[in-house]
């Protein structure tokens, strides 16, 4: 059962993101018009945003209930309420305080309104830095989007210490550099023109310095949302899919408001003139319709493979689900390259190399490390069963 379980995960997750891969590349090109006279590009990445966080959100809700354990409230199982311990119950009992209306010290520690607050932090890093990753694919290629999204541990690395103080082993240093590096070789050897073999109107000057500032943008807001779902994780009580749900909520309420908002031209964050980019967005997808099955594309797949990974994370720990996702990324920017054409010469693919030979690295001290922590918490569990 755990075979076929691991099995499915994989599955899941690969099929899920390898579509939404190829949908989230086609979405950063033109579309023709519903009168096949003009070609335009889809520029408003917060519309995007918002059909992906709207659907996670209804998809991580029905995994909850379906999930759900017959003895949690409805505020249990949404992650807003922590249930009191067997031990503490017991323990209240036993002196007689059963009935008594002095809540639980558990409880005390758990705070609804901080949690609630650093669900919609996440969100509003979630909301800024979509739109800048959307951007950066019109001056660098998608393989080169992945290979920077494979540098993520650089950022989450530097908010965390900058966030939360935190510190990190010396192994992790080296993979920062070899991921830096990796990054580093292929833009500087790769061609000022990244697109397929199909014709492509020439690129504005210094593309790719454009393309890379919007690229760390991106990482920096998506180290801050990693850093601080790790805090979520240190103080509270809470499962992956109640976190899903949260931050995809409120990720859907901002992006709703920021669209509908009848905003300045903003570059990037708010691209259309003024005006709502809601009703330029939803005139868009009526005037080309084939903007349709991508979009819903995207959104589908998203929501689909953050529950496979979230499935992986709970019932086989970080080592598989590291495992995965960097075997994933692998294959992503193969069929990219595959699918879309894309030229890559043999300094791109030596710096693509370097990259995930960096996570490799990180993904080998991770299995020295997890196999003696497990070894001692089921020597742990043991000596509580047999008490």
């Amino acid at each position: 059962m755990s075979f076929i379980r691991l099995a499915l995960c994989v599955a899941g997750v690969y099929s899920m993101f390898l579509l939404w891969a190829v949908a989230q590349e086609r979405l950063s090109v033109p579309f023709t018009s519903i009168d096949g006279k003009t070609s335009d590009k889809f520029k408003s990445a917060i519309f995007i945003g918002t059909v992906q966080s709207a659907l996670s959100s209804v998809s991580a809700f029905v995994y909850i209930l379906l999930r759900r354990k017959p003895t949690d409230t409805f505020m249990q199982s949404l992650g807003l309420e922590h249930p009191e311990p067997a031990a503490a119950v017991a323990n209240g009992k036993a002196n007689g305080h059963a009935g008594a209306k002095h809540p639980e010290k558990p409880s005390t520690r758990f705070s609804r309104s901080n949690l609630l607050l650093r669900y919609l932090q996440c969100s509003v890093f979630i909301t800024f830095a979509a739109p800048f990753g959307f951007a950066a694919l019109s001056y660098i290629s998608y393989p080169a989007m992945v290979l920077g999204k494979s540098c993520k541990l650089v950022p989450v690395m530097i908010m965390n210490v900058l966030l939360y103080r935190r510190r990190f082993a010396p192994h992790k240093y080296l993979v920062v550099f070899m991921v830096t590096l990796g990054i580093t070789i292929f833009m500087g050897l790769g061609d000022s023109k990244h697109g397929s073999g199909k014709a492509k109107a020439a690129p504005p000057p210094n593309a790719n310095l454009i393309g890379i500032a919007y690229l760390l943008i991106n990482l920096a807001l998506d180290g801050a949302v990693n850093s601080t779902q790790d805090e979520i994780f240190a103080r509270h009580r809470v499962t992956g899919q109640q976190m899903m749900l949260w931050i995809n909520i409120f990720c859907t309420l901002l992006q709703i408001a920021l669209s509908g908002l009848p905003l300045p031209y903003i570059p990037v964050i708010h691209p259309t003139e003024a005006g709502s980019e809601l009703a330029a967005a939803l005139e868009f997808v009526r005037t080309h319709p084939s903007i349709k099955i991508p979009l819903l594309q995207f959104g589908l797949t998203g929501a689909m493979g953050q529950l496979f990974i979230f499935e992986t994370l709970q019932h086989f720990g970080s080592l598989t689900l590291v495992t995965v996702t960097l075997t994933r990324k692998m294959f992503t920017m193969l069929l990219s390259v595959v699918v879309y054409n894309h030229k890559l010469n043999a300094g791109q693919w030596l710096g693509a190399g370097v990259v995930f030979a960096g996570i490799s690295v990180e993904a080998f001290v991770k299995r020295k490390d997890v196999h003696p922590k497990r070894v001692i918490q089921e020597k742990e569990v043991a000596k509580i069963k047999s008490l």
